[in-house]
């Protein structure tokens, strides 16, 4: 099965999506045919032309308004048709999810509730056709992964129904926040080249925001903006055969790739209690996990190597730590990698109540699962019995999961 890469270096749209994906091959019965289950065929007619930005070639896609009313869309009405309709069930939640992110961002500029949101822009035909087409050009192709780069921020200011915005437009700006996306910054990328629909598009379809290392390109969409910049304004999509990321096909079996930061410090003048004391703290601060090696240090005095994984969003708040309750004066930094199996908290129904457990999906689509320490912990001092005893019986019951998150 292939994957996708998205390049959106020089900028992303949903129509410059759109017409990347039909640039790829997507034929155009399969961005019709949901538009059409609802009822929006003859609001619109869709065209694809081929183009050049800056000598590139590409396509660019053009789409008619034939909607007389012009209808004033919130995104309750937005959701009620799509909630209502009859497309795949995937489809469907792709779709929602689009809008809802979209509304949200709206909501949280604006400093109102989600279902007050007026899709100005966002609620009209052609928007509907990017985003509802560029979710059925991927439910199409099936991809087993997509990946993305991190888009570019922008400059300048740009007009919008009410009047002049700053770029990146506060929408983009709020997306970026909730949803930990990083916009680069370069002096090239001069005006809006990230739009809303865009960025929640990749949110919402992306596994990764990370460039795989190995690109086995099977084929190539091209889309192309509207605007005229100082540069090429285009997209890319690649299309990927299954073995490009690593010969252990890693990928193919389901595992997440995420960035890390490695934080580490020797310390030789803390005892045992108040290193105990840090590795507690730095962990409450949102460090994923903390170990310590006995060292050698200088004038042959015994220290201690302490060494935290952490999320880059949160090592500052970590790092912090490292010099507010430790007794370092300096602190090493990294950026790693690491993969990690998808997994999902859940519940199961035992002898002793409900009780915390960790699905993990390992690769083939093998999934297990483990009960969190700290409900064994507690279960014992509720009960007064062994670790052990408590692991049987709970072991006895994991065909009562029930999950309490997403896999992530």
């Amino acid at each position: 099965m292939k994957s996708l890469f998205i390049d959106s270096s020089t900028g992303i749209s949903g129509d410059m999506l759109l017409a990347a994906f039909l640039d790829l091959g997507v034929p155009f019965d399969a961005i019709n045919a949901p538009l059409k289950l609802l009822g929006l065929d003859h609001s619109y007619s869709l065209r694809a032309e081929e183009a050049k930005s800056f000598d590139l070639r590409g396509l660019k896609v053009f789409v008619e308004d034939k909607e007389l009313n012009h209808p004033n869309r919130h995104w309750v009405d937005i959701r009620t048709l799509i909630e209502s309709s009859s497309l795949k069930k995937l489809l469907k939640e792709k779709v929602l999810k689009v809008f809802k992110l979209l509304a949200e961002a709206e909501a949280s500029v604006h400093g109102i509730d989600a279902d007050q949101v007026h899709f100005h822009e966002l609620g009209s035909i052609d928007s509907l056709v990017d985003i509802i087409g560029v979710c059925a050009a991927v439910d199409y192709l099936e991809p087993r992964n997509i990946f993305c780069s991190f888009p570019p921020a922008g400059s300048g200011l740009v007009q919008a129904a009410h009047g002049y915005l700053p770029v990146p437009v506060p929408a983009v700006l709020q997306l970026a926040k909730a949803h930990k996306i990083k916009l680069v910054s370069d002096e090239a990328s001069c005006g809006e080249v990230t739009t809303p629909t865009g960025l929640a598009l990749l949110i919402v379809l992306a596994d990764s925001f990370l460039r795989p290392k190995v690109l086995n390109i099977n084929s190539i969409g091209i889309g192309l903006g509207h605007r005229k910049l100082q540069r090429p304004n285009l997209l890319r999509i690649c299309l990927l055969e299954s073995d490009s990321f690593t010969s252990s096909r890693l990928i193919e079996e389901e595992l997440c790739w995420e960035e890390v930061i490695i934080q580490e410090t020797w310390i030789d003048d803390s005892s045992p209690e108040d290193v105990s004391l840090l590795i507690d703290d730095l962990k409450r601060a949102g460090a994923i996990d903390v170990s310590s090696q006995s060292i050698q240090m200088k004038k042959g005095r015994t220290g201690v190597c302490l060494t935290a994984i952490v999320k880059p969003e949160l090592a500052a708040k970590v790092r912090l730590i490292w010099f507010s309750f430790g007794t370092t004066i300096g602190l090493r930094e990294k950026t790693e990698g690491r993969w990690v199996a998808k997994r999902r908290a859940g519940t199961c129904e035992t002898v002793f109540g409900k009780v915390l457990v960790k699905q993990v999906r390992r690769p083939h689509g093998k999934v297990t699962i483990k009960v969190e320490h700290d409900e064994l912990i507690r279960i014992s001092t509720e009960k007064k019995l062994h670790i052990d005893e408590i692991r049987k019986e709970v072991l006895l019951s994991l065909d009562t999961f029930s999950p309490l998150e997403d896999w992530r």
